[in-house]
């Protein structure tokens, strides 16, 4: 196959991994772009970011110190929804507050999460050891 060709196909691919659900596209993170500064990223946008994969949350011209595992205003981590109890990270807001009966691990256990709207560390508040 010449370059060109491969080229073209290769934008065909990340085109259509575009249309593709959350869950999916978390099969194929290779599909998708690295995350980079100096670019303008619209809402809904996926990228990858240290071998992690997330979703822009709302337009903007990213800079080097708003990578998307600090900048949770504008990014969001699509998680792998074969991972049945993925680890508990602290939300910094509503954007990326759990909902009632999100499960995750924490501290060597497993929680669900009782209320809509968790902010709160399993153990603490809001949430039911499973």
């Amino acid at each position: 196959m010449r370059r060109d060709e491969a080229l073209k196909l290769r934008r065909a691919i990340v085109q259509g991994s575009e249309s593709l659900t959350d869950e999916t596209a978390q099969d194929v993170p290779y599909l998708f772009d690295p995350w980079e500064s100096d670019r303008e990223y619209k809402a809904g946008d996926r990228r990858r970011y240290s071998e992690t994969l997330y979703k822009c949350l709302q337009g903007h011209s990213s800079q080097p110190d708003w990578t998307p595992d600090v900048a949770v205003s504008l990014w969001v981590r699509v998680d792998d929804p074969g991972v049945e109890w993925p680890e508990w990270v602290q939300p910094v807001g509503a954007q990326d507050a759990y909902v009632k009966g999100t499960k995750v691990s924490h501290n060597g256990k497993h929680w669900m999460s009782n209320v809509d709207n968790n902010v709160w560390e399993p153990g603490v508040y809001g949430w039911d050891e499973a």
